[in-house]
């Protein structure tokens, strides 16, 4: 289980187990964790819960909000994390066992709908799917089951045998995109970008993602004060398409995009 040790100059006030997909903190009454203290906004910082996974936002307190002595707008809560709040202290403690991962490479993150990096990585078309002022359909359980014979022959008349059959030309399936580390411990090495969203860097230092859209893959800065250099230009804050054999530095690694055919 996870939860937050709260702490006041080295006293322990009380500790508050992480058991809602989003808990807030802040000075007012109505946060989840409530701090009355005037170094500390009203609602000051969130914390996300996705599946086993914690992220903190700070939700543009006066203040800021830190980790280990650090200021994040988004930070991926790792067990032993202090989070600094005013003279406040939440320390973070995870008792089930993190998987390991590689922060020198990569970790794929799913982010909320409506959060900064879903809004830079969605599709500019994703309006007409469903998709409107930063509220998306979520899927339930209900939506999970077997398909309706209704379903089915709509997904077979949809088929790209079917199209032909009918003079419809198919869509054209997008190459599946790789990125190869090119320096660091981990150079050669090799990630496929079969998810929607993956992504790359360190978080607290340098993160972004590439978002896989029908059009192509395209990357976005998502935290820390560099943005990403891609053959050697550093780009801005929208996303950026990705073109075969791009050159991408990201929290100090090198590594190039390719397509495979």
């Amino acid at each position: 289980m996870s939860k937050l040790i709260l702490s006041l100059d080295g006293s322990i006030l009380k500790e508050i187990p992480l058991t809602k997909e989003r808990t807030t903190i802040g000075r007012k009454s109505h946060n989840d964790i409530q701090i009355d203290n005037l170094a500390i906004s009203g609602e000051h910082a969130a914390i996300i819960t996705i599946y086993n996974d914690f992220f903190l936002e700070d939700i543009n307190s006066t203040n800021g909000t830190f980790v280990n002595g650090q200021q994040i707008k988004k930070h991926l809560l790792k067990t032993g994390d202090v989070i600094a709040l005013g003279k406040y202290n939440l320390k973070y403690v995870n008792d089930a066992a993190q998987a390991p991962h590689d922060e020198d490479f990569e970790r794929t993150m799913i982010f909320r709908p409506g959060t900064a990096a879903m809004a830079a990585a969605m599709p500019a078309s994703a309006e007409s799917h469903g998709v409107t002022h930063g509220k998306a359909d979520v899927p339930t359980a209900s939506m999970l089951t077997q398909p309706s014979a209704a379903q089915a022959s709509m997904s077979a008349s949809s088929s790209p045998a079917a199209q032909s059959s009918a003079g419809v030309e198919p869509a054209v399936v997008l190459p599946l995109g790789v990125i190869q580390i090119l320096s660091g411990s981990n150079a050669g090495k090799e990630l496929e970008l079969t998810k929607n969203v993956t992504t790359l860097g360190k978080p607290a230092v340098q993160v972004a993602v590439i978002a896989r859209r029908p059009q192509g893959y395209f990357i976005t800065h998502v935290e820390g004060a560099k943005f990403p250099v891609i053959n050697g230009i550093t780009i801005g804050v929208q996303a950026q398409a990705l073109r075969d054999h791009d050159v991408i530095e990201l929290a100090g690694i090198k590594m190039t995009f390719f397509l495979k055919s």
